[in-house]
């Protein structure tokens, strides 16, 4: 079992950096393009499929199926290893199949983020100023309406303190009726 996760992490990182190869460079597939197309058929120079990178699941799985079962007969038929002929083989040729196909995930999921995060950096530069802008005149706007309320408040209080009015008995004498 621990030769297994050995196998795993090494075929997660072997994937990693299948990925990222051809991520870079994509001569090898171009080069099996142009040996089985038509001119007609072949891409174009700016396309940048390969075997793995950018390709959907089903092709992804074959290839790298096909890859691990073409390099494990070479190993059968060459060498005293019998990877087929016990239960340890087989589990340790799965366990390289399917970690190389997380590592290619993996992959994709780093460079994607770091392409995702480059190209908004500026929009969320743009978009921290803008935050930092508004809560500025929302400031601004907090300090005006609080003098506004200041100086309504103090003109309240003048007009209430400015002449004091005249009792209701005064006004009643002032018109008579008492």
């Amino acid at each position: 079992m621990g030769l297994e996760i050995i196998i795993f992490f090494g075929a997660i990182l072997f994937g990693i950096f299948i990925y990222w190869t051809e991520s870079k460079s994509n001569k090898v597939y171009r080069f099996f393009n142009k040996v089985f197309n038509s001119k007609e058929l072949q891409m174009k120079p700016t396309d940048k499929k390969g075997f793995i990178y950018k390709q959907d699941v089903l092709p992804r799985v074959l290839f790298v199926a096909f890859t691990f079962l073409i390099v494990a007969l070479i190993i059968e038929f060459l060498t005293p290893i019998a990877i087929f002929s016990s239960y340890l083989g087989v589990s340790a040729f799965a366990s390289a199949i399917f970690g190389t196909l997380i590592g290619t995930y993996v992959a994709n999921f780093v460079l994607k983020s770091g392409q995702v995060i480059e190209e908004q950096s500026d929009s969320i530069e743009d978009v921290v100023k803008d935050g930092l802008n508004k809560g500025k005149e929302f400031l601004e706007d907090l300090k005006n309406k609080d003098t506004k309320v200041v100086d309504e408040a103090k003109k309240e209080i003048k007009e209430q303190s400015k002449a004091p009015e005249k009792s209701a008995r005064e006004r009643l004498k002032d018109k008579g009726l008492m």
